[in-house]
């Protein structure tokens, strides 16, 4: 049996802990270090990309990527944004230099999952290990209950898992650790709990990856390898992160609350069968 009450705001508590240590480390550096290297989109170039490539989550050019040591996969098609024009301009009697913009020009971008070579700079640690207690099956029940069905899949790129409301499906990499699967599970169950209608995604990820944190610590697995990192890339800096999950804590306590006790029900007509 899990307990599905008391302990929650005690891992949330561990949850905002642990993103300050992040967001100090160098692990952390090394990935704005990373970040660094890719355009700042604008909100225009946002919606741009979005239409062209929904699940587009970093673009760089051609050159940008081929230096990063990865190259664009064969046949992949162009993300066009919108570029600055930029000229300088020298002051005659000063010799100083003035950027003028006098327009804007569409360039091409490759998202990362249309490109292939080296391992890229990360701070989300997928989960090693196993599934002792065989909790994904119970959460494909839940799942299931919610009507939502699980299925398993070979995604082309870094992606684990993704929720689909209108075909009422779940999507989880066949090829991740055990741990993983149920991370992932549990985080799109709390998609499915939380998100039909939700306008702000790096809320929703946010709200999703600490349901999904929780879930996984009274289930006996530490995520916090994965979840620290997730959480930060969406919510920005450590400070906006904390204060986002202290805002989300009853949204959150509510799915996971939710989906244990749904865990818990199954289990009780799965015993007296």
């Amino acid at each position: 049996m899990i307990k599905t009450t008391n302990n929650h705001p005690e891992l949330i508590e561990k949850l905002t802990e642990g993103i300050p240590q992040l967001v100090s480390s160098d692990k952390w550096q090394s990935y704005l270090d990373f970040q660094s290297k890719f355009y700042r989109c604008s909100y225009n170039n946002v919606l741009l990309i979005s239409s062209q490539c929904k699940h587009a989550t970093n673009v760089a050019s051609f050159g940008a990527w081929k230096a990063l040591g990865r190259n664009v996969v064969k046949g992949e098609k162009a993300i066009y944004i919108f570029a600055s024009l930029v000229y300088k301009v020298s002051d005659e009697n000063s010799d100083e230099e003035t950027r003028i913009i006098p327009g804007f020009k569409f360039v091409p971008v490759f998202d990362v999952s249309q490109t292939e070579g080296e391992e890229l700079p990360s701070i989300c640690d997928r989960l090693v290990g196993s599934d002792p207690n065989n909790c994904y099956e119970r959460l494909v029940v839940v799942a299931d209950s919610l009507g939502f069905v699980v299925f398993d899949h070979s995604f082309s790129d870094s992606t684990n898992g993704d929720y689909n409301f209108e075909q009422s499906c779940i999507r989880v990499k066949v090829t991740i650790s055990p741990a993983q699967r149920v991370k992932t599970l549990a985080h799109e169950l709390a998609h499915a709990y939380l998100h039909k209608n939700e306008k702000n995604r790096s809320l929703a990820e946010l709200e999703a990856e600490s349901v999904a944190y929780i879930v996984c610590q009274m289930l006996g697995i530490n995520s916090s390898d994965y979840t620290f990192g997730y959480v930060t890339t969406w919510a920005g800096s450590g400070d906006d992160a904390i204060t986002s999950i202290k805002a989300s804590c009853e949204r959150i306590q509510f799915a996971t609350c939710k989906m244990l006790h749904e865990m818990n029900e199954n289990c009780k007509v799965a015993s007296s069968l």
